[in-house]
């Protein structure tokens, strides 16, 4: 399974717009992808496409999973959206440190023990997911914490979007010490599976900066502002709103659509996967089989 968490440091680079239009490039390969997104914040994943609505309601969700206590199976926590299976995120997010802590507290108590970082691993594990799904794809937030480390402990690899300005470049100088920072707390090795450059204008200082970038970069995307609100706005991936919403097709949007094929398919060759559908990268009616 290609397993990987969206990451940057910095914030609005387009982590949670990569994460979502990453999983509908795998899907449209003829993939079976799942996205478990983890930012307590209303801007996220689950609003981008439109499942969350019961975050504020009592229901079962992925916190009372990591916390042993469900109140279902955790596939009845799936909801499927342009061929991606999401878990959405629910208000409890917010609290998880203070909720893992507690049932820390409670299994040493008891004499057992309680990996505060794994549990998101353990309900996945638990869940069969590995075996159902080709594709995993954690969204955390930004900040170190509980939803980064479950993140990367099931995953061990990064993607990461990047800003080519000077604020982006001390987030990737930064990227490295954080890396090792969390394979000794997690004890787990991390890999880079590529930075994706996105807002680039072509200036010099820009290309001095992703010439400092030491991981691979499948693809450098331009500004791209307005087809990612336009995404927000109609809750749905790029391609659904090329396809669907916007009043024609403008040629360096399908590119960027293109790109995200492309970076999809790279990302599948680094762990061995070879999709069995994949389209001409950028054709927007590319006819999504069911895996």
């Amino acid at each position: 399974m290609l397993a990987y968490s969206t990451y940057s440091e910095a914030g609005g680079v387009g982590k949670t717009t990569t994460a979502a239009n990453l999983a509908v490039a795998h899907a449209r390969a003829g993939l079976k992808p799942l996205v478990v997104p983890l930012d307590p914040q209303d801007g996220d994943l689950s609003r981008l496409f439109g499942v969350d609505d019961q975050r504020t309601e009592p229901v079962d969700n992925v916190v009372r999973h990591m916390i042993r206590r469900p109140k279902g199976d955790f596939d009845d926590l799936v909801r499927t959206v342009e061929g991606v299976d999401i878990v959405p995120e629910h208000n409890m997010l917010s609290d998880l440190a203070e909720y893992l802590q507690r049932e820390k507290d409670q299994a040493e108590a008891m004499g057992e023990a309680f990996g505060m970082h794994a549990q998101l691993l353990r309900v996945l594990r638990e869940a069969g997911v590995p075996e159902k799904y080709d594709v995993l794809i954690c969204d955390p937030p930004a900040t170190e914490g509980p939803h980064l480390y479950n993140a990367i402990h099931a995953t061990r690899s990064l993607v990461i979007p990047v800003e080519p300005s000077a604020k982006g470049r001390a987030a990737v100088e930064g990227l490295e010490a954080l890396v090792a920072g969390l394979e000794e707390q997690l004890e787990v090795d991390v890999g880079v599976l590529g930075a994706i450059p996105i807002g680039f204008k072509d200036t010099r200082d820009q290309r001095t900066i992703l010439d400092e970038i030491q991981y691979p970069i499948p693809e450098i995307i331009g500004e791209r502002a307005s087809l990612m609100e336009g995404c927000w706005m109609q809750q749905c991936s790029a391609y659904r709103y090329i396809r669907e919403h916007r009043d024609r097709q403008r040629d360096y949007e399908v590119e960027t659509l293109a790109q995200f094929d492309r970076i999809a398919r790279h990302l599948e060759q680094e762990v061995g996967i070879e999709a069995p559908n994949p389209p001409k990268p950028g054709d927007i009616e590319h006819e999504v089989l069911a895996p």
